[in-house]
């Protein structure tokens, strides 16, 4: 039995927001991140512009630019509490670039999102194999290709 899931979908200044909410229907956004998850969640997707993209990136990473995907995870116990903000024009252009749909692109980047909001990490390349494995077996269940 997949966990329960608590999901908040919110779509900030996004440039031709049409496309992006047809790839992310509430019920496949909902699914794919309870097959990343191993517990009970309560979980924000807020897809954004560059700009927000940017700024959350400067201000907690101290990196200019926009990025993919950020996970402000809060809580694992007893229930996983997280935000998964991805910035909509970063995703489009590397699907594109990737030669992905945009929704098979979404659904890699919110997996991934959500195994950071449990505690995931990549930043050692033996940590980055395993998350990688992870990701690539939960794609595969949810019926898409490696996404690597």
């Amino acid at each position: 039995m997949l966990p329960e899931l608590t999901l908040s979908l919110q779509f900030s200044g996004v440039a031709k927001p049409d496309k992006h909410r047809a790839a992310l229907p509430r019920h496949a956004v909902k699914k794919w991140i309870r097959h990343a998850l191993q517990s009970d969640a309560e979980i924000t997707v807020r897809i954004v512009d560059a700009e927000e993209g940017q700024t959350l990136n400067r201000e907690y990473r101290k990196k200019d630019y926009a990025t993919n995907v950020l996970t402000f995870d809060y809580t694992q116990e007893p229930v996983v509490s997280a935000d998964l903000v991805l910035c909509a024009p970063v995703v489009a252009a590397e699907a594109k670039e990737q030669k992905k749909t945009l929704q098979a692109h979404y659904a890699h980047l919110i997996v991934h999102g959500t195994l950071h909001a449990q505690g995931w990490d990549h930043e050692l390349d033996e940590d980055a194999q395993v998350m990688e494995l992870r990701e690539t077996e939960i794609m595969a269940r949810l019926g898409f290709k490696n996404p690597y």
